[in-house]
């Protein structure tokens, strides 16, 4: 078995816990159902958020998902670039797969889809 990469992103239309932790939770279970991972494969999961998302970490609603309570979870910031997309939240899962890197599916929802129309579905 190989370790891969899941990417995904999503934004949020404001700063607020809630908002913050609904967003992420529908993010990385949208990445794991639609690459039919099982909680035992996955490795870790990291997390960054643009500086403007500050009300949360999106940790929390990882560790909240039942079952996901031991997976490895850690948050940071991402690079303050200018012209950067603002309350963005990104996850880079690492799963154990026998998937081709070329069939994972990559998953970015809301004004995140701008990051990769490369990846679209």
């Amino acid at each position: 078995m190989t370790v891969r990469g899941v990417r995904g992103a999503t934004t949020v239309d404001h700063d607020e816990e809630q908002t913050v932790l609904v967003a992420t939770e529908r993010l990385v279970e949208t990445m794991a159902s639609e690459n039919g991972i099982e909680i035992s494969d996955i490795v870790s999961v990291l997390i960054s958020t643009t500086v403007d998302v500050q009300s949360a970490f999106p940790a929390k609603a990882v560790r909240t998902i039942e079952g996901w309570n031991f997976v490895p979870v850690m948050c940071m910031h991402e690079m303050d670039v200018d012209g950067g997309m603002p309350r963005c939240i990104r996850v880079l899962m690492h799963i154990n797969s026998e998937t081709p890197q070329q069939d994972i599916i990559h998953i970015y929802q809301n004004e995140a889809v701008k990051l990769r129309p490369d990846l679209k579905k």
